[in-house]
């Protein structure tokens, strides 16, 4: 649990490969060393939301907290950067912990293969060619479409759903709602059909129609699943990760305020 007792003394840093990050890595393992990851109290993530969302993917298993410091561009699941002057031990033992769960995904593919892959931001279905998707959706087996013409569709988490969901006119989602925002990208038919707000514990599938005419991917987070037919998506509360905001810069109150950015 976070905080700790102490201010962490065990640290391993992680960069982007970009020059300054690693070298404002090297700087910060001087100063503190790093730890071996499999014991350490937290890890130090240097980069964008990009890099941050693949160090909660390859790190999940080892269940430690992650502070991010932002030397991407966006930035919202990063902390601003930490000058070498600061006592960054401190700065964590004073950090806010923030609990993500992400979405599972299924998805069986025209070889009759089955994939599975994790999402903290978002899974989508979309059109590999110029052929409109047709798509089914189901709820918790019951039938809500029958066909959905458009380019695709996206389920986003609440942390996701100031990215592509947002970007193609989704609702905004506060973090602790219990609530899955259903988004269509560029929708035909119906026509009137802007998406829906969905209970978090919904079981969602997707059933591509003329699957050989119109061929459909999936993407979770950054995981691509190519000629799917049928795709089940559901939030997973096995599986959490921990990420780290220093006071007055929670992910919480960054996605609220976010509803209100012109």
């Amino acid at each position: 649990m976070w905080p700790p007792i102490d201010p962490p003394k065990k640290i391993h840093f992680l960069s982007v490969a970009n020059p300054k990050a690693v070298q404002y890595k090297r700087n910060l393992i001087k100063k503190y060393g790093n730890s071996d990851i499999n014991n350490t109290e937290v890890i130090i993530c240097i980069g964008g939301d990009g890099f941050m969302l693949e160090t909660l993917h390859n790190y999940l298993n080892y269940q430690i907290p992650i502070y991010s410091i932002n030397f991407g561009s966006v930035g919202f699941l990063t902390n601003p950067i930490v000058t070498l002057e600061k006592d960054l031990p401190l700065i964590l033992h004073e950090a806010q912990p923030t609990c993500l769960h992400p979405l599972s995904m299924t998805a069986y593919t025209a070889d009759g293969k089955t994939h599975t892959a994790l999402a903290f931001n978002d899974i989508f279905l979309y059109r590999q060619t110029r052929q409109a998707a047709k798509i089914q959706i189901i709820t918790n087996d019951e039938i809500r479409l029958s066909e959905l013409i458009c380019d695709g569709i996206i389920v986003s988490t609440p942390a996701g759903s100031t990215a592509y969901n947002l970007s193609a006119h989704g609702p905004i989602v506060p973090l602790n709602s219990g609530l899955l925002p259903l988004t269509p990208i560029c929708p035909f038919r119906p026509r009137r059909w802007r998406g829906a707000l969905l209970p978090s514990n919904t079981s969602i599938q997707f059933l591509t129609i003329e699957e050989q005419k119109r061929p459909i991917a999936a993407v979770a987070d950054f995981t691509e699943i190519r000629d799917v037919t049928k795709v089940f998506v559901r939030e997973n509360r096995y599986i959490k990760s921990q990420i780290l905001f220093n006071p007055g810069h929670e992910l919480s109150d960054r996605i609220v305020a976010e509803q209100f950015t012109a």
